[in-house]
């Protein structure tokens, strides 16, 4: 009986999903977007310091000669979805606790940055987005990580990191990610107050990062836009699928949970081909996220408070940091 109950309830509960799943598809927009993310929001100095991605996306492509890479892609070219590329150009930058020392610091994570252009394809329906993004880049004295985080340190007055001659050596970074987003929407999403539930599975390879990765996002608020959730700077994340140049005025909050069971992370692993400093990475580690986005007219704006597990079995401090993204639709 209880099981009859608990199935009844599930049931239920689900039956807004198959309405929105009829909703009325209507075209989406492109839109350009840079995202800033940095621990100085956390009064902090260390580890994932600070990173920056300007990102384009294109608005719906319409034609088969548009998006010829679609028909070899797998999960991609499915039809009634609706499609369309993203590019990215992205600096991370990566520090240990103490920048004062000059010496490399065993048990701490090494100095490390990458600079990197994205490519994305993406399918969209009302419920359901799949991505596929390659990356090249570069890890090393040739992402110009260690200039540009002195010539700010010198700018704000901050404390001058020390360490950069212990930086990982220079290595090409290539990247494939997928990753797969659902949405579950209660409530008026679009009109009046909504609330949905966006799930996603995914994984990446490559010598930058080898992982699997799974978590949930939680929104709601007045007016919630009909893209997939907010996105951080990470493999595969783009904030500004789904947005109309003509969207109501929005805002809402939201929480996230992201898990990860990583096989290689550069970062802390050290070079794929050469000797350098590393860590031992703790194998599973978990985000959580929470913020606040507003959407008026063609721009929008989000901010969230990010946390992380410990990344590595040494680490003293679990990370916290800021993400800014400012976005237009055209």
């Amino acid at each position: 009986m209880k099981q009859k109950t608990v199935l009844l309830l599930l049931i239920v509960g689900f039956l807004p999903l198959i309405s929105a799943a009829q909703a009325k598809r209507t075209d989406r927009s492109g839109a350009f977007s840079i995202c800033f993310e940095n621990d100085l929001f956390a009064g902090t100095d260390r580890c994932f310091t600070g990173g920056l991605k300007l990102g384009w996306m294109s608005k719906d492509l319409k034609t088969d000669k548009e998006k010829p890479i679609l028909r070899w892609l797998p999960f991609i070219g499915k039809p009634g979805f609706q499609h369309t590329f993203s590019l990215s150009l992205g600096l991370n930058v990566f520090t240990p606790d103490d920048i004062k020392r000059t010496e490399v610091i065993e048990g701490d994570r090494p100095y490390a940055g990458i600079l990197y252009l994205a490519a994305g394809a993406h399918s969209i329906s009302q419920r359901r987005m799949n991505t596929w993004e390659f990356s090249i880049g570069i890890v090393g004295p040739h992402s110009y990580a260690e200039q540009i985080q002195k010539f700010l340190h010198e700018l704000t007055s901050a404390t001058y990191p020390e360490g950069w001659d212990n930086q990982l050596k220079d290595e090409l970074a290539l990247q494939l990610v997928y990753e797969s987003k659902w949405k579950f929407s209660w409530g008026e999403s679009r009109r009046g107050l909504g609330f949905n539930l966006i799930p996603h599975l995914g994984g990446g390879l490559g010598n930058v990062y080898i992982y699997g990765s799974t978590g949930i996002q939680v929104r709601g608020g007045w007016n919630l836009p009909e893209d997939f959730g907010i996105s951080l700077i990470r493999p595969g994340g783009d904030p500004n699928l789904g947005l109309h140049r003509d969207g109501p005025f929005s805002i809402y909050a939201f929480a996230a949970l992201d898990g990860k069971a990583v096989l290689r992370d550069i970062f802390l692993d050290g070079n794929t081909f050469q000797d350098s400093h590393r860590v031992d990475k703790n194998p599973l580690t978990l985000d959580l996220i929470t913020g606040i986005a507003i959407r008026i007219g063609r721009f929008n704006i989000s901010y969230a408070y990010v946390f992380w597990t410990k990344k590595f079995k040494t680490e003293t401090h679990k990370q916290i940091f800021g993400a800014l993204n400012l976005s237009y639709s055209y």
